[in-house]
C-alpha cells in the first residue's frame, strides 16, 4: 500500500498556504487565497513556490524558498493533523506492507508523520529528495515494488492528487483516489482511477 501523504494522510493545507503567505509577506509581495496557494500544492516546495510567485516575481525565486523553508520548518505542524480515520485505518492494514511516497521534502514527511505519531506504521518514506525520481514517475515506485517483491496487481496507490493516480497508471498498479483531500475531486474521477473513496476507512472495504 502506497500512500501519498499531504491530502491524503494528514490535512496539511492551512499550514502550508501559511508559510506560503508569510513569505510572500516578508518579500513585500500581496498575499494569495488559500485556495488558490492549495491548486499549488502536489509538485514539491519548489513548484509550490514557483507557482505562488508568479511570473512577476521569479526573481525573488531563492530568498522566497529560503524563508519558506525557515518558517515552514517550525511551523509545520501548527495546525496539520491526521484526516479522520487514519489510525484506524493504518492499524487494521498493519500486517500489509506500507510506503509513503511524496513529493514533499522528506525532512518535513519525517518530521510530521513522526509528531502525529505514524511513522511506525511505515516500512518506508520516501520524500522528494529520497529518490532522482519523483510522482508520477514510474522509477520512484519500481524499487519499492522490488524491494517487497510484490506484484503489479498486489500494489495500490493511495492518494489525493493527480501525481498519485498518475503513477499508479504510469507503474502499472492499482490506484485509488482520496476525494476528501487537497486535490480537485472532479480531475480526480476524470483520470479514471481503479478506486476511489471520500473517507480513508473506506479502504477497509476495497482492499484485503
Amino acid at each position: 500500500m502506497i500512500f501519498d501523504f499531504d491530502g491524503t494522510l494528514v490535512d496539511s493545507g492551512n499550514d502550508l498556504a501559511t508559510a506560503v503567505n508569510h513569505t510572500l509577506r516578508t518579500l513585500g509581495i500581496p498575499v494569495l487565497e488559500k485556495d488558490r496557494i492549495i491548486e499549488f500544492v502536489g509538485d514539491g516546495v519548489r513548484k509550490l513556490i514557483e507557482r505562488s510567485l508568479g511570473d512577476a516575481f521569479h526573481d525573488k525565486f531563492d530568498e522566497a524558498l529560503d524563508i519558506f523553508m525557515s518558517y515552514y520548518d517550525k511551523h509545520l505542524l501548527d495546525t496539520t493533523g491526521l484526516y479522520p480515520g487514519v489510525l484506524e485505518t493504518l492499524d487494521y492494514f498493519r500486517i500489509k506492507k506500507k510506503v509513503i511516497v511524496t513529493n514533499k521534502l522528506y525532512s518535513f514527511t519525517l518530521k510530521i508523520a513522526k509528531g502525529l505519531k505514524i511513522a511506525q506504521y511505515f516500512d518506508d518514506i520516501i520524500g522528494a529528495n529520497s529518490s532522482p525520481y519523483k510522482k508520477p514517475d514510474p522509477r520512484v515506485i519500481r524499487p519499492l515494488m522490488k524491494k517487497y517483491g510484490v506484484e503489479d496487481k498486489r500494489t495500490v496507490v493511495i492518494g489525493d492528487g493527480n501525481n498519485d493516480v498518475l503513477v499508479a497508471k504510469n507503474t502499472g498498479v492499482l490506484s485509488c483516489a482520496m476525494l476528501n483531500g487537497l486535490g480537485n475531486k472532479d480531475e480526480l474521477l476524470q483520470l479514471k482511477p481503479d478506486y476511489f473513496c471520500e473517507n480513508i476507512k473506506e479502504l477497509k472495504n476495497l482492499f484485503e
